[in-house]
């Protein structure tokens, strides 16, 4: 008898258990997360804040939503305006307006980001791509970027997605590019390598201009000089002279200078 009796208590306390689970009214939602209290499965449009939270048992269901920034990374295949292929890594940190979850839950639902976000960012890379030669992706990096955080943002905040920040992480192109773009550097390397070389030898060509054109307004003024004062000629071999007078000096013989003019 007593063990009929046991199997009937055993079965009465796992129901009891059961049952306890599933109507146990508590729960809590975690930091950085929302909750969003469903009843008989409708969104009833009450958002739950971190913490503790009471629901009516069977009636009542909670959705819990992620609020933190997230990343959300793809590769995107494009033209850009000269018809080139690129192959762009873009990175999208985003996260959720905490006050839209329920309507993010109800119109779109948890998989936000594949049905929502992946497909603007795509479509966003494209778009912006194709305004660009291969070449201005490069050279206006920058500029491109911002342009597509611009298009993310119209099309993803009107839906309470809010962009924190977009990077390009890298562009990739065909090898005919890559090879291309080689050249035009090289080509401009030697280019600047030229001109300089030209510019330096134009350089030390006006100086070497300069120093004979000193050198013939020097010899313009002395000749100036001389034709004006004869004894210029004297004092220049007057400088020269070492002071000794010719041992031998014939009759009627007179100085090679005239000292007698340089001081007069």
């Amino acid at each position: 008898m007593k063990t009929p009796i046991l199997v009937s208590g055993f079965v009465v306390g796992i129901l009891a258990v059961m049952i306890l689970v599933i109507a146990w009214p508590f729960g809590t939602v975690g930091a950085g997360e929302r909750g969003i209290l469903l009843r008989w499965g409708a969104v009833t449009g009450k958002v739950l804040n971190e913490g503790l939270y009471v629901r009516i048992p069977v009636m009542d269901r909670v959705e819990i939503m992620d609020v933190k920034i997230q990343k959300e990374e793809v590769i995107a295949t494009a033209a850009s305006k000269d018809l080139q292929t690129v192959n762009s890594k873009v990175a999208l940190n985003y996260h959720i307006d905490p006050t839209r979850v329920a309507n993010i839950y109800q119109e779109i639902g948890i998989n936000y980001n594949v049905r929502l976000i992946d497909p603007a960012l795509q479509e966003s890379v494209k778009s912006t791509t194709a305004k660009y030669t291969a070449e201005e992706l490069i050279t206006k990096r920058e500029e491109v970027r911002d342009a597509i955080k611009a298009h993310l943002v119209e099309k993803l905040q009107p839906r309470g997605i809010l962009i924190d920040d977009f990077n390009i992480v890298d562009f990739q192109f065909s090898a005919a590019f890559d090879q291309a773009i080689e050249l035009k550097v090289t080509a401009e390397q030697s280019a600047l390598a030229a001109k300089n070389k030209l510019e330096q030898i134009k350089f030390e060509a006006e100086q070497q201009i300069a120093e004979a054109r000193g050198k013939a307004e020097a010899l313009r003024i002395e000749s100036a000089a001389l034709q004006s004062s004869p004894q210029i000629l004297e004092l220049r071999a007057l400088e020269k002279w070492d002071g000794k007078l010719p041992s031998v000096m014939g009759s009627g013989a007179t100085p090679f200078i005239n000292v007698g003019n340089l001081v007069r």
